[in-house]
């Protein structure tokens, strides 16, 4: 192994470990400033901290395509949607002494809210094939800046949503304790402090696996569905994980499915309208968000059984994504039947 790949590995690592660090920060501000202002759980887990735990999948979007490799951006946000459904609650369920108890309030809004956006993404991807196609490459099309306005108008129907459970919510008044931990300006400092050392560190994280991608020739899409996914995909895990040891197992799983809505509705769209228009391979995002979808199916499916998530239902779902990261692999290497044509 060259020395160039050992620098690109040692820094996919330490870009791994930057971004928790900084992840750790804005989420502890996100989450105190939240409760400075008296917001309900679900609204805390779907918005306030769903916000903050996906601003690396949002800066790897931005620059992969300032970079010219959106490819590896949507790769990477496809697969942390599968890698936060799957493992962070099989992680929260795991880590804790008593199962994750959710309601239905989760489980009919929230639930089926995400579903809406996985479906609207990929009418969106369906619409740049029919009506902007990529000329010599079959079932890919153009994603222009119009046509990512539609994801995002849909999220503002979301906020909206989310505001008006807020405005009905009677907040408890919470009286600032002492030291600077309740300061809010203290609280908005450290959140753009955390920001900070997540752009920076997802700057190198993406270029080094886009090295990595052209050394061992595998497409970026797979490399940002396995390796960008997880690394990006750390901040929603300590969300949830800490929530859940607090015994909020709605903040806990309202943020995986509210970090996903955001990922999906306006990470992607983000990007390409900063870009202005991007090329999309639906051939290989098609089976992708067909996982994506059984994985979901899988969470409700557990989710809904008793309103709450057993230790055999966790490791359920690890199971499936080992299945996911297995076919992945398989895939690239060309053992299995070419499922994704362009792997």
């Amino acid at each position: 192994m060259s020395s160039g790949v050992l620098a690109d590995v040692a820094i996919v690592l330490l870009t791994s470990s930057a971004i928790w660090l900084g992840s750790g920060w804005l989420e502890a501000a996100s989450d105190r400033l939240a409760t400075h202002y008296g917001l309900p759980q679900v609204v805390q887990g779907a918005v306030i901290a769903a916000v903050g735990s996906s601003m690396p999948e949002l800066a790897t979007v931005v620059i992969a395509g300032l970079a010219g490799s959106l490819a590896l951006g949507v790769g990477g946000i496809v697969g942390s949607a599968i890698f936060n459904v799957l493992v962070i609650p099989a992680l929260a369920g795991l880590l804790t002494d008593d199962p994750i108890e959710s309601n239905r309030t989760l489980v009919y809004k929230e639930a089926q809210f995400y579903m809406l956006a996985v479906s609207v993404l990929l009418i969106t991807f369906a619409l740049g094939v029919i009506y902007y196609p990529v000329d010599g490459v079959a079932l890919a099309g153009t994603i222009t800046r119009p046509l990512a306005v539609l994801p995002l108008a849909l999220y503002g129907l979301y906020v909206f949503i989310q505001y008006q459970d807020t405005a009905d919510h009677r907040a408890s008044t919470v009286p600032p304790t002492d030291g600077d931990d309740t300061d809010p300006r203290r609280q908005w400092g450290l959140l753009a402090a955390g920001l900070v050392v997540i752009v920076v560190a997802v700057h190198f994280l993406v270029e080094s696996v886009s090295a990595l991608a052209e050394t061992f020739g595998i497409p970026a899409f797979l490399l940002g569905v396995t390796i960008i996914a997880a690394a990006t995909s750390l901040p929603d895990a300590l969300v949830s994980v800490r929530a859940a040891r607090e015994d909020r197992g709605v903040t806990s799983l309202a943020n995986v499915l509210g970090s996903n809505t955001f990922d999906l509705l306006v990470a992607i769209p983000v990007g390409v309208l900063i870009v202005g228009d991007a090329a999309v391979d639906f051939a290989m995002a098609v089976p992708m968000f067909g996982v994506l979808t059984a994985a979901t199916i899988a969470l409700f499916t557990a989710l809904r059984t008793d309103l709450w998530l057993s230790d055999r239902e966790a490791l359920g779902l690890l199971g499936i994504y080992a299945l996911f990261v297995g076919w992945v692999v398989l895939e690239t290497l060309d053992v299995l039947v070419d499922l994704l044509p362009n792997a």
